[in-house]
């Protein structure tokens, strides 16, 4: 037996959970750049669950794509178990038609496996879930589809794009 390779998820559905820092930033590295509506982001305090429908770009596949295929983007579904509770900051929540962009998730712990986890977002804006402690999980529930800008999101420091 060998370990997974990251090749080997090219061309199918991902589907990962983190339930410590090393792994959320497996998970933070492939949501960055995906973009929702805000009207796609539910707390639930009842289930203590918050949940994100995302369009990822996929950053797995970014090879593929530079070599003459087309960059692709699939919606995925981005879900915090165990949440105490949610704010937001830096976002109009009343704008129904606010589209919003995901950089990074950040776990700040805290006590006894307790902490926040903040979803950074772009022009400042924030999403902190309050956690009993860390489970994340990404998972892909459509087909791959192209990006509609034909093209990978950019950051000033990136030389590889």
């Amino acid at each position: 037996m060998s370990d997974a390779r990251f090749e080997d998820g090219a061309e199918r559905p991902l589907r990962l959970q983190a339930m410590d820092s090393d792994d959320l930033k497996v998970i933070s590295a492939l949501v960055q750049d995906s973009v929702f509506p805000a009207t796609e982001m539910t707390f639930d305090r009842k289930r203590r669950r918050f949940v994100l429908l995302i369009n990822r770009f996929r950053w797995e596949d970014r090879a593929r794509a530079r070599a003459g295929g087309d960059y692709e983007r699939v919606q995925s579904l981005l879900v915090v178990s165990d949440v105490l509770g949610a704010a937001t900051s830096g976002l109009d929540r009343a704008d129904a038609d606010l589209i919003l962009s995901l950089l990074a998730l950040e776990f700040h712990p805290g006590t006894d496996g307790t902490g926040h986890l903040s979803l950074i977002l772009a022009g400042d804006g924030e999403i902190r879930l309050e956690v009993e402690c860390l489970d994340v999980a990404l998972s892909d529930v459509t087909r791959p589809y192209r990006a509609p800008s034909r093209k990978a999101p950019e950051h000033p420091l990136d030389k590889d794009v």
